[in-house]
């Protein structure tokens, strides 16, 4: 495997405690509450690139399961009976969407960016709302209906997640532009940086 050299691990590290923080951010909207936990494992993704986003988001986990309370409900290794720990897995997976997905883009935009971190909200939707209602269903005897579980884990939470796709597309586009980017796309693709509205 490769070595991550310093720029890689202080990044890494950087977005393993954004994630931690961003967790324990709560901001409230009506009458729930949301954290910032998303916006940067979509961040990480996108800066990091594939590898190295996902990486940071499994440490995250993996801090969390050994019993550092990073996770909005604490720690330990029973936290994978969760309802909501699928939305922790589907973190992994959208870094590494995200990550892949923004290096294949042959105009970075915030229009292109936003629609790989929509691509990426839509696999934490799939695999936190499957795992919720199983885990609901199957190990706490706590039934929900599957219809019921879109409706409240996903087609209630669809809106404020999505204002986050849209943030974390406009910060990482200013990111790309200062070269913040780890295994930046080709010269090619860099030449057709721009910004386009809506």
């Amino acid at each position: 495997m490769k070595k991550l050299e310093l720029r890689e691990m202080v990044l890494c590290a950087l977005f393993i405690a954004l994630i931690t923080v961003g967790t324990f951010i709560r901001i409230p909207v009506g009458t729930d509450v949301y954290t910032l936990q998303f916006l940067f494992t979509l961040l990480a993704g996108l800066m990091l690139g594939a590898r190295l986003g996902a990486v940071a988001v499994i440490a995250y986990i993996l801090l969390g399961l050994l019993g550092v309370p990073v996770f909005a409900a604490g720690g330990g290794p029973g936290y994978v009976l969760q309802p909501t720990f699928g939305y922790l897995l589907g973190f992994v997976l959208q870094a590494w969407f995200c990550g892949k997905y923004a290096r294949r883009l042959r105009t970075i935009s915030f229009r292109s960016l936003l629609a790989v971190n929509a691509g990426g909200m839509a696999i934490v939707y799939i695999l936190g709302i499957g795992w919720f209602y199983l885990v609901s269903n199957y190990v706490l005897q706590a039934p929900i209906a599957f219809w019921a579980a879109i409706f409240y884990c996903g087609i209630l939470q669809a809106g404020p997640d999505f204002l986050l796709c849209m943030a974390a597309a406009g910060l990482a586009l200013r990111c790309y532009k200062a070269g913040l980017w780890l295994a930046m796309p080709t010269a090619a693709g860099r030449k057709q940086v721009e910004v386009k509205e809506g």
